[in-house]
């Protein structure tokens, strides 16, 4: 066998038995009262009580929900605030009611400002444009529409899903 295959296999290996390591359990999510805090334009996975029927997010402009198999909700931040996450069973109990707070990011955030106009970079390791809640209006226009129009050409050069 050839060195290089043999470290590919090796890899392999080793991945494979890692791989459990990086597999987390959804965070178990308590009755009522403690806050749950996500950072925006992220997602923290949680883990729905047992019987729940009904989930409420008090605004979802703050943070958004989505429903997965087994009990597991996926909540992401989308924009900075309070809001609150309510869970009732078929009947309308109350099974677990958290504030939630969203916070702002916590990678390495550069904001300029150029007298009260502001543009935000991402500074993860090289200083990037990056959307942002309270840039100006010119600098999220534009920012927008690059990748708009980014995403735009992805999506014409894909090929078409199989039938």
């Amino acid at each position: 066998m050839r060195l290089d295959r043999l470290v590919r296999v090796a890899t392999c290996f080793v991945l494979i038995g890692v791989a459990p390591a990086f597999a987390t359990d959804p965070t178990p999510v308590g009755a009522v009262g403690e806050q749950i805090a996500v950072y925006l334009d992220q997602s923290r996975v949680l883990k729905l009580p047992e019987r729940t029927a009904t989930l409420v997010v008090g605004n979802p402009l703050i943070a958004d929900i989505s429903v997965q198999t087994g009990g597991v909700l996926v909540l992401t931040g989308k924009s900075f605030g309070t809001t609150n996450l309510i869970a009732l069973d078929r009947n309308g109990a109350l099974l677990m009611e958290h504030p939630v707070q969203v916070h702002g990011p916590r990678d390495n955030v550069v904001a300029l400002y150029r007298g009260i106009e502001r543009e935000t970079y991402s500074c993860t390791p090289e200083c990037n444009r990056r959307i942002m809640l309270g840039d100006s209006v010119a600098a999220f226009t534009a920012n927008m529409n690059q990748y708009t129009t980014l995403n735009a050409q992805v999506q014409s050069s894909a090929p078409a899903p199989p039938r």
